[in-house]
């Protein structure tokens, strides 16, 4: 029906034929009683701009959406929230749960009875063993492997390629095989959160 930005950052009236409006605007022109939203934002800023605007967008009152591509598996007993993302080619198994916000990039494996918390994004190719929770707002990388019973914790970011074998700390960047925490900097001052 539309696009939505806030105020200050609207610089076009239409796009892709459809109108662009004030995201303040948002429920006069389209009532969350009519009309579902969905928070098409990356992973800019650790995941905290698009947890800001799912939680501003659901105080306006609206349901969000979720897009589960019709080529991804997704087990029958596998749960999924709100405002969600799951592209092509991602395996959900028995008893995984995906709370709100969470994006699966092309090609995931999500093993059974693991949970990926809300706000997470995972890139393309990773592999989350059984019973794995990746925390809040963490950043899984490209081809990142999680081994069974591993817990991420929230606000980390797991880089391309990393084998993460052991559960980590909060805001933690863990690189390599077997994945070590950088030393010198978290994962909140690489995004340059305060």
């Amino acid at each position: 029906m539309a696009f939505a930005v806030e105020r200050a950052f609207r610089k076009e009236e239409r796009r892709h034929g459809l109108p662009v409006v004030d995201l303040e605007l948002l429920t006069v022109k389209f009532p969350p009683e009519t009309h579902d939203a969905f928070v098409a934002v990356s992973y800019v800023q650790l995941n905290r701009l698009r947890e800001r605007l799912f939680k501003q967008v659901k105080d306006l009152g609206y349901h969000c959406a979720t897009y589960i591509s019709s080529r991804a598996f997704v087990w029958r007993t596998a749960s999924i929230g709100e405002n969600c993302m799951i592209f092509e080619n991602n395996v959900l198994q028995h008893g995984v749960r995906i709370e709100d916000n969470v994006i699966l990039w092309s090609g995931n494996h999500v093993g059974h009875q693991s949970v990926i918390c809300q706000s997470a994004y995972v890139a393309s190719h990773a592999v989350i063993s059984g019973f794995c929770e990746i925390g809040p707002r963490c950043f899984v990388g490209v081809n990142a492997t999680v081994a069974d019973n591993i817990k991420v914790a929230e606000d980390c970011l797991i880089a391309a390629g990393a084998v993460v074998n052991r559960s980590t700390d909060a805001a933690g960047i863990y690189q390599g095989n077997p994945a070590t925490r950088r030393e010198g900097i978290t994962a909140l001052r690489y995004f340059k959160i305060k």
